[in-house]
């Protein structure tokens, strides 16, 4: 995961937090304010996580495509 990953799934799930505590004390538009920005944040950061591992991936299947085209050469 990217540092901007990083950075919104830790300030995502502090503001999910911030939401649940003032949820508990009847801070309720507070409590709402506070949970989008965090789903939006823990959003965020479960794409940057996906995108990564998709590059990571891909990486590895252009790595395997190029051993195979080397065995290939090297095997006439």
């Amino acid at each position: 995961m990217s540092g901007i990953g990083k950075w919104n799934l830790g300030i995502g799930a502090v503001l999910v937090v911030v939401a649940v505590v003032c949820a508990a004390l009847d801070l309720i538009p507070v409590a709402v304010i506070a949970g989008i920005l965090g789903l939006l944040g823990l959003g965020i950061a479960a794409y940057d996580a996906i995108y990564e591992w998709l590059k990571r991936a891909e990486l590895r299947r252009r790595g395997a495509r190029a051993r195979r085209e080397q065995e290939r050469r090297q095997g006439r």
